[in-house]
């Protein structure tokens, strides 16, 4: 048998499907069990799982039409047995690409956004549910090849090789770090439709990482992110003094997975890093509200700490549903709504979770410990 796990959506959406790569791999344990993902990020976050014999990667929105379509006939001679569209794809391109490919089951969940021609690209289908995390939409589809999930628990897995933990401690240790409270933080966010509107202004983090400085100076600040991050990072760099704020060059993402490990607190809004903080179980994370976050979308069997926006107040779906579609209102009105949760509001918060690792600090004769947690 061959199974082929399509998860076109966003990084942090291929982590979150992981928990499904593992349990195909139980019910399954002689298959072939294949990824085809779209960016590079979600390739180097499967990178090493055990439960995959083959990643495949094509970015298909930048490719040419007719390179993307070789690829995927290339996929199509594999002659997969089973097709499973990940959650939340909800663009129908992504059924169509299920379709292209060819194999004779291809599951997926219906969408808001579902038609006649869904019936066509897929043939096995189940409601996607808003009630319910995203890691459950998904193993909720092993139902539709008759099966039940039987592992006894759904984690979401980044196999961190120990060149990864060596260079995140090398950096730590080059930098003088081991015994500082570190606060990772992600200003950034998915750039595709309008995604980008989701962050918190950038006036906002660079008010509050001055503000750390001033206030909390032992702590060390790690700004992470990739190269859409890289001007907002310099311009932090450069408008905040002393020995506080660090610019990490990661070179894969579990680079940045295994330091975010080694992290007391981490800071971001709804995104890809979100949900490594949340698989390597750093100790105090802290998400600022979005319109885009919902049920299925909150770090997954991870204790967070939310800073509630007051714009949104519960309406998040009103905001963005698995429709297809962008994030409901103007640039205007969405940058406001951002606005509208205050520096007070997240320095509190840090600043509690930051005392608490304090008061563990070696200084207090206690082991400023953050990063023995399996990912």
């Amino acid at each position: 048998m061959k199974i082929l796990v399509i998860a076109l959506a966003g990084i942090g959406d291929t982590l979150l499907a992981t928990p499904l790569i593992a349990e195909l791999r139980a019910q399954f344990p002689d298959a072939v069990l294949d990824a085809f993902v779209l960016w590079p990020g979600s390739k180097d976050i499967l990178e090493g799982n055990p439960h995959l014999n083959t990643v495949h990667q094509c970015n298909l929105i930048t490719e040419s039409r007719l390179r993307a379509l070789r690829f995927l006939w290339r996929l199509r001679r594999q002659r997969y047995d089973i097709s499973i569209n990940a959650h939340p794809q909800s663009r129908r391109v992504y059924r169509l690409v299920a379709w292209i490919i060819g194999a004779r089951q291809r599951l997926s969940h219906a969408y808001d956004n579902a038609c006649w021609l869904d019936r066509l690209l897929v043939n096995r289908v189940i409601p996607q549910d808003y009630s319910i995390h995203g890691v459950e939409n998904n193993l909720r589809l092993v139902e539709l090849l008759g099966r039940r999930p039987i592992l006894p628990q759904a984690d979401c897995q980044v196999y961190l090789s120990p060149a990864d933990e060596q260079w995140a401690e090398s950096f730590l240790r080059q930098h003088e770090l081991l015994d500082r409270p570190r606060l990772g933080i992600h200003i950034g966010s998915g750039g595709t439709k309008n995604l980008r509107l989701k962050r918190w202004p950038f006036d906002c983090y660079l008010q509050l990482i001055r503000r750390l400085t001033h206030e909390l100076p032992n702590t060390a600040i790690l700004l992470l992110g990739g190269p859409e991050e890289q001007v907002e990072h310099t311009q932090i760099l450069r408008l905040t003094p002393g020995r506080s704020v660090f610019v990490p060059q990661t070179g894969t993402l579990r680079e940045a997975a295994a330091l975010i490990k080694r992290c007391h607190v981490f800071l971001s809004v709804d995104t890809a890093l979100m949900h490594l903080a949340a698989a390597v179980k750093v100790p105090h994370q802290i998400v600022i509200e979005a319109p885009t976050l919902n049920t299925t979308n909150l770090p997954w069997r991870q204790p967070f700490t939310l800073v509630p926006n007051p714009a949104v107040h519960g309406r998040n779906l009103e905001f963005y549903r698995y429709d297809g579609r962008g994030i409901r209102g103007t640039a205007e009105e969405l940058t406001r709504c951002m606005a509208s949760v205050t520096v007070d509001q997240v320095f509190a918060v840090l600043k509690d979770a930051l005392t608490t690792v304090e008061a563990s600090s070696p200084s207090a004769g206690k082991p400023l410990d953050a990063g023995n947690h399996q990912a």
